[in-house]
């Protein structure tokens, strides 16, 4: 398994992985400017499609654009009644239109592609006065002693580790600078909200499992020890309760 290469964790990804603060999408969907049921959404990315279906849900045309297959086939599959079309794509290279959206995300993956290349991608498809957005949904680990606890296992089990998807990461704390300087984009906001999950230990072991970072850099002897540690901490527990914060970083396209 290559590091960002998110093809044989679909399935754990799709069925564990947390959704966003809900109030992030509201704020988004405001800045629009439009009514809902006309804005043009494009999630590119899109994985399996969390974020994507909380825009669907609110009645956006959506689409979903990402370059793994296994990704789109479970994204897809979990669709229910939310109305999203699907497209093998990149952040590089979307194959959608020019001026085709009216919010164009990414969400827990603008880490990975090309930046120069995808935002120059984005102005292009984005019309003129729409809106970008970059977000992650990091744990507040700090907000639970036992969540703590088993970072601190981590850290024990794999020194030097770096964690590369965090919202919390040096690529976070720059974005609002780099997307200030970034010709073709103005008005840049910032925004975070929190919300709480109650997990099951099977849920809550799951969400480890479909993490691709830590088990490439760990290897599979050291991330199955680690997950090992995990459940004897959770032993015994009815639920696990985590705390995230949606970070978003939004910027509107001049062209």
């Amino acid at each position: 398994m290559k590091l960002g290469n998110f093809d044989e964790l679909a399935e754990q990804y799709g069925q564990h992985r947390p959704g966003y603060a809900p109030q992030i999408l509201d704020v988004l969907l405001g800045m629009v400017g439009k009514p809902t049921e006309t804005i043009d959404f494009v999630d590119v990315g899109a994985g399996t499609g969390i974020w994507t279906r909380m825009a669907s849900r609110r009645g956006c045309r959506t689409r979903a654009v990402e370059p793994s297959g296994p990704m789109r086939t479970v994204g897809a599959s979990q669709n229910g009644n939310a109305s999203i079309e699907w497209i093998e794509g990149s952040a590089e290279r979307t194959g959608l239109a020019g001026s085709s959206a009216d919010l164009l995300t990414m969400a827990s993956s603008f880490h990975w592609p090309d930046y120069t290349g995808a935002t120059t991608e984005f102005q292009r498809v984005l019309r003129p006065g729409g809106r970008f957005c970059a977000l992650w949904n990091p744990r507040l680990i700090e907000a639970n002693p036992l969540l703590v606890q088993i970072e601190d296992d981590l850290k024990t089990l794999v020194p030097g580790l770096k964690r590369v998807s965090s919202g919390r990461s040096d690529f976070c704390e720059s974005l609002y600078e780099k997307l200030s300087k970034t010709e073709g984009f103005s008005e840049v906001v910032y925004l975070e909200a929190r919300h709480v999950e109650r997990q099951t230990p099977e849920r809550y072991m799951g969400l480890w499992r479909s993490v691709n970072d830590i088990r490439v850099q760990a290897g599979e002897r050291l991330f199955d020890a680690f997950l090992a540690k995990i459940e004897e901490r959770i032993a015994g527990l009815e639920h696990i309760e985590a705390t995230y914060l949606t970070r978003a970083w939004v910027a509107r396209s001049r062209a």
